[in-house]
C-alpha cells in the first residue's frame, strides 16, 4: 500500500463511533510517514485568521522596520529574522515567540530557577500590532489542546492508555514559529530538488502542531522509500507531525514526520507551527509497553539537557560567523542579502 498523509476528523477519531478503517489509516500514517491532517480540531477558524492578519501585518512591513523586531541579544529563536541560502537569496523570514516573556514570568508559572533562565532572552512583540500578544497565546493554547487530543488518539491506535506517556506536569514548548515562504523569482525550480527552502528534517519535539497557508502545496511528508509526498493546503486543516520524543517513546514504532519545503507559488507561502513536548525534567526514553524482550537502542535522555543546550547546537550547526559572533556578543542579527548588498 502506498503510504499516505490522510485527513482526519478528530473529533469522529477520538468519538465511540469511530469507524475502524478511519483508525486504520490514522495507524498507517502514523506508523509509515508521521504526519497526519486534522480537521474539525476545535480550533475556532476566526482565531486562525485573527492570528494569521495580525502576522501578516507585522511581516508585510519595510524591511527597515522589521530589522528592528530582531531579537537584541541576538537569539535565534526570539523575534524577526531573515534567512538567505550560500547566495544570498531570501528563502524563508520568520518570527519567533517564546513560551514565556522573562524569566519571572516562567518562574511564576512553576518552573525552576534553572529552567526558568530559558527566557533570559526576551520576547520581540511589534509595538505596530498591540493586540498580537494576547491573540498569539490563544491561539498558542488553542494549538496545544490539539496537540494533547492527537496523542489521545495515537494512544488508542497503540491500544495502551493516555497515561502511558509521561504527561504530567507543565509542558515544554520550544518557541512558537511563523515562517514566510516568499515567491521563489530566481529560476532554478525546475525539479523539487532544484530548490529547497526549508531542508529536510524531523522535529525533536513530542508533536507538533501546524498551519499552512499559501497557494501551493509546498510542505512535502517522506514516504517509508525515501519518495516525498506534497502534504495539500486543505481549508480548516492542521497538520500534525509525530516527532524524535514520540519515535522515542514508542521504541521506534511510530515514525517520527521527515518534511521539507520546497520553492513554488505566486504568493508568499506562511506556514504557524508549535512544538509539544513534555516537561523539562522529563526524562526520554521508550515506554514499557513498547520494549520487548530484544530491548532497546535508544539512550534515555534528560529533556533539559538537550533544551539547555539547543541554541549553542544550533549555532555550531547552523551558525554562520556573523550570527555566532552576535550571540556571543549578545547584540541583534540581521543577516545581510545579496539584494540589498548589491543596492
Amino acid at each position: 500500500m502506498t503510504a499516505q498523509i490522510p485527513v482526519i476528523d478528530l473529533e469522529l477519531a477520538l468519538s465511540d463511533e469511530a469507524p475502524e478503517e478511519l483508525i486504520a489509516s490514522v495507524r498507517a500514517a502514523a506508523e509509515q510517514v508521521g504526519i497526519i491532517q486534522v480537521v474539525n480540531h476545535g480550533v475556532p477558524a476566526e482565531l486562525i485568521d485573527d492570528f494569521h492578519d495580525r502576522i501578516g501585518r507585522v511581516l508585510a512591513l519595510p524591511r527597515e522596520e522589521k530589522a528592528k523586531l530582531a531579537s537584541p541579544t541576538g537569539h535565534p529563536y526570539r523575534g524577526w529574522r531573515q534567512w538567505p541560502d550560500d547566495f544570498g537569496r531570501l528563502e524563508l523570514e520568520r518570527f519567533n515567540i517564546g513560551q514565556f516573556d522573562t524569566v519571572e514570568e516562567a518562574k511564576a508559572a512553576g518552573l525552576s530557577e534553572e529552567y526558568a533562565q530559558l527566557y533570559a532572552h526576551p520576547n520581540v512583540w511589534p509595538p505596530q500590532e498591540p493586540g498580537l500578544a494576547a491573540v498569539t497565546r490563544l491561539y498558542h493554547d488553542a494549538s496545544v489542546g490539539v496537540a494533547e487530543r492527537v496523542l489521545d488518539l495515537y494512544s488508542r491506535v497503540l491500544d495502551v492508555p493516555l497515561s502511558t506517556f509521561p504527561i504530567s506536569g507543565r509542558p515544554y514548548y520550544t518557541s512558537f514559529v511563523v515562517n514566510d515562504y516568499p515567491t521563489w523569482t530566481h529560476g532554478d525550480t525546475g525539479t523539487d530538488d532544484d530548490k529547497l527552502l526549508l531542508l529536510e528534517h524531523a522535529d525533536g519535539s513530542a508533536l507538533t502542531v501546524l498551519h499552512q497557508r499559501g497557494d501551493y502545496a509546498g510542505l512535502q511528508g517522506q514516504a517509508p522509500d525515501g519518495s516525498w509526498i506534497p502534504v495539500p493546503i486543505v481549508p480548516g486543516a492542521l497538520q500534525v507531525f509525530s516527532g524524535h520524543i514520540l519515535t522515542k517513546w514508542t521504541n521506534g514504532r511510530l515514525r517520527p514526520g521527515r518534511h521539507r519545503v520546497v520553492a513554488g507559488g505566486t504568493v508568499t507561502r506562511r506556514s504557524t507551527g508549535v512544538f509539544w513536548h513534555p516537561s523539562l525534567d522529563t526524562v526520554i526514553e521508550p515506554l514499557e509497553p513498547f520494549v520487548g524482550p530484544e530491548g532497546t537502542d535508544f539512550e534515555p535522555e534528560l529533556l533539559w539537557d538537550q533544551a539547555g543546550g539547543q541554541v549553542e547546537e544550533y549555532l555550531r550547526v547552523f551558525g554562520r560567523p556573523d550570527q555566532i559572533a552576535a550571540w556571543r556578543e549578545r547584540r541583534p542579527y540581521v543577516a545581510e542579502l545579496a539584494e540589498l548588498a548589491e543596492a
